[in-house]
């Protein structure tokens, strides 16, 4: 993740969970306060409740402990997406990234961190390879299960169809800040679905009247 290991407490010093965990919280809490520039150790340790050192010997600089930090947030594992058709998981998936990217810490600290990425090859190089791990992974469950049930084409390109699917959430979360609703959640479902090629979905047939 960063060129530089991380530390080891010196002699036979244990690092508590409780103070990790409040050093963590309070970092995020930060970061979406001021953003990665006007970040500091200071701050965070102010805000946790501890001492700088404390911090320090968690992570060597406030690039490792934010880049650590936010990888692991960002590089949890998605929910099974395998709902039996396309539509059902494109439809599970915009719920998952919709509570998500509407957190009010992540709608803060995802477009600061993707503008500070554009100065900072370090922070740049990181993001890339969680954003390229979370790619194949919706490539790999979505498209690949959605082309085994004969769903999508053979040929569909998955790096492209996840382009199709994360972009229209994303910009409209991040971008836009406009509020999302279920039904708009399953237009776009059913949008992606269609501008991917999959067949439409068929109109339900009504029941048939039971004899008297």
């Amino acid at each position: 993740m960063t060129s530089e290991k991380r530390r080891t407490p010196a002699g036979a010093a244990v690092l508590r969970g409780d103070i990790t965990k409040a050093i963590r919280r309070a970092l995020m809490q930060e970061l979406a306060a001021v953003g990665y520039g006007r970040l500091s150790i200071e701050a965070v340790a102010r805000r946790a409740g501890v001492s700088k050192t404390a911090i320090y010997r968690r992570w060597s600089s406030k690039l490792e402990l934010v880049l650590e930090n936010v990888v692991a947030a960002a590089g949890s594992k998605l929910p099974a997406l395998d709902t039996g058709t396309l539509r059902g998981d494109l439809a599970l998936l915009f719920q998952v990234m919709a509570h998500a990217l509407s957190h009010p810490l992540a709608s803060q600290i995802i477009p600061d961190l993707l503008a500070e990425a554009a100065r900072n090859p370090t922070i740049d190089q990181t993001l890339q390879q969680v954003l390229r791990g979370k790619q194949q992974e919706i490539g790999g469950q979505l498209i690949g299960r959605a082309i085994e049930r004969g769903e999508l084409p053979a040929d569909t390109d998955p790096d492209a169809a996840v382009d199709l699917i994360v972009g229209p959430l994303y910009w409209r979360l991040a971008i836009a800040r406009t509020p999302l609703t279920d039904t708009y959640l399953d237009t776009l479902a059913e949008a992606v679905a269609a501008g991917l090629g999959a067949e439409p979905m068929l109109p339900r047939q009504r029941e048939a009247p039971v004899p008297g």
